[in-house]
């Protein structure tokens, strides 16, 4: 328990601990499977990504992640 992360409302999650703001993560599961990108908000069952630009629209590509559906790319 005392290696795993203990945010402010309490809750636990051990791979919580291991990703920050700036990490770099792949997507291994749902529809952005086998996409990368970068956490910028870490929360205690996910993690929120930006994942590029749109070609299209010109805006970011953000989506919710939760902690079992990727895996962090060491840098």
């Amino acid at each position: 328990m005392a290696d795993e992360f203990v945010n402010d409302q309490g809750a636990t999650n051990e791979k919580a601990n291991n990703v920050k703001e700036g990490s770099k993560i792949e997507v291994k599961k749902g529809q952005w499977k086998g996409r990368k990108g970068e956490v910028f908000i870490v929360r205690d069952n996910s993690v929120l990504v930006d994942l590029g630009i749109d070609s299209e629209t010109n805006e970011p590509i953000r989506t919710v992640v939760n902690h079992r559906n990727y895996k962090i790319i060491k840098e």
